[in-house]
């Protein structure tokens, strides 16, 4: 992984490769490493080309820069493969990555899914204040402030002990550099309206109605308001970690919103 010692992301390496099959991109949240997103792999894996985004954690990379190396890891994977569609799904501060993607390069995006999008976080002045006094705190409290956003991050009781512990175990190695640039991506990112209204891709906006840190349902609906060709979904009891909950099944979801084309319907 990152050979590349210019590139800011990789994926991880797939427990299953579909050459024939639409390739499926999973941009991580703040924690970068993909590894959250398992419980979701095995039901889109057996009709997806499926492909976990990791973000290097000693690169201090811009938006420009993080969508540029996307595209760049994208293309490098479509090459030779039969299938040439790509669904690109961001999930919270890959959800602002997923943007930054598609409009560095909308032809090459098919279908673009937006779960929980942290595309809000500049309009909330409390989370932007704690972005500003985040890189004042020493390691030790830094790591255990972090643990104080789980009730937020999360609804706990939808979530099974396992995947808990992940979550936590996520939020507590994430470095204090680490959090504190990306932190710093969310509070300047800016999307214009005219860039979005130009965006002409078919998207699906995913939000949790429990989600307790952003106002992820306002943003879905700003969102499906100014996209061209989009819908949305909301999930009435889900958190904003709403991927891994064990009753949230996004491919179920994407068949339910005829995001996916009929020969990959469920059973």
């Amino acid at each position: 992984m990152f050979e590349n010692s210019e590139s800011s992301v990789d994926f991880i390496d797939p427990r299953k490769v579909n050459r024939d099959e639409p390739l499926f991109v999973y941009l991580p949240g703040m924690d970068g490493t993909g590894k959250l997103f398992q419980i979701q792999e095995d039901n889109l894996a057996v009709n997806f080309d499926l492909r976990c985004l990791s973000i290097r954690t000693d690169n201090h990379s811009t938006w420009q820069d993080l969508a540029r190396d996307t595209v760049k890891l994208i293309r490098a994977e479509l090459a030779g493969k039969g299938n040439r569609e790509v669904y690109l799904c961001g999930e919270s501060f890959g959800g602002c990555l997923a943007l930054q993607t598609a409009l560095a390069a909308p032809s090459l995006v098919s279908k673009l899914i937006l779960v929980n999008p942290a595309s809000s976080f500049n309009q909330l002045p409390l989370l932007g204040l704690g972005a500003n006094i985040a890189p004042w705190l020493p390691t030790w409290m830094h790591r255990y402030s972090s643990l104080g956003l789980l009730p937020f991050l999360a609804n706990l009781n939808r979530i099974s002990d396992g995947d808990r512990h992940s979550l936590v175990e996520n939020m507590k190695s994430l470095p204090p550099h680490v959090s504190n640039w990306r932190l710093s991506l969310l509070r300047d990112f800016d999307v214009t309206d005219e860039q979005l209204r130009n965006l002409d891709v078919a998207s699906l906006i995913i939000a949790g109605a429990a989600d307790s840190l952003l106002p992820s349902v306002e943003e879905a609906r700003k969102l499906v308001s100014l996209l061209p060709d989009a819908r949305m979904t909301i999930l009435p009891q889900s958190g904003h970690a709403c991927l891994l909950e064990t009753e949230v099944d996004l491919y179920r979801i994407l068949v339910e919103q005829n995001f996916i084309s009929a020969r990959y319907a469920l059973c």
